[in-house]
């Protein structure tokens, strides 16, 4: 028995991540297997990453979500899901999501087939972004090269933000 909703976990502008992984529930070691529980705030955003040797199962709890993936050969999937819906995100494949809600939290119970501390199996955008030199970004992007000059060098693990602005993810026009 693991008290995850008792557990302290990480608080980050956008939301909290409670998990149960190998670190602080001893039978999860060698099992493959870790819980996690994900609260987004209004405006709060999952940053975007992928993980290199794990799948993982999103239900939603409450709340509304918006769901951004890329997979192999480019292929994305943009969809909003709700309460009581479910999201598999393969091993490998880029995604984020963010609370599309303009007035209620967001709470998904995500389960993974790795017993690693999240965020320790996954490969965030801002790490992926700031280990890239301005140059080459400049060549892929095609944007001038001061446009990547505001980026910071070193954002730290982003995790969970929330957006400036107080905006959501819902899509314009849409019932958040």
């Amino acid at each position: 028995l693991f008290h995850l909703a008792d557990w302290g976990g990480n608080v980050f502008p956008g939301g909290s991540l409670q998990g149960a992984n190998s670190e602080n529930w001893p039978i999860l070691v060698g099992q493959k297997g870790a819980v996690y529980l994900a609260r987004l705030a209004v405006g709060g955003i999952r940053e975007p990453h992928w993980h290199p040797s794990a799948w993982e199962v999103n239900v939603i709890l409450a709340g509304r979500s918006r769901w951004v993936f890329v997979g192999p050969n480019g292929t994305q999937d943009v969809f909003e899901a709700g309460k009581g819906d479910v999201v598999f995100a393969p091993q490998g494949h880029y995604h984020y999501f963010e609370n599309a809600s303009a007035t209620e939290e967001l709470v998904a119970l995500i389960v993974f087939n790795s017993d690693a501390a999240e965020p320790k199996d996954d490969i965030g955008i801002g790490q992926s972004l700031t280990a890239i030199p301005n140059d080459v970004l400049s060549a892929v992007l095609r944007v001038p090269v001061s446009v990547l000059e505001q980026i910071p060098t070193a954002p730290g693990r982003i995790v969970i933000v929330k957006r400036p602005d107080g905006q959501t993810g819902a899509k314009p026009g849409s019932a958040a």
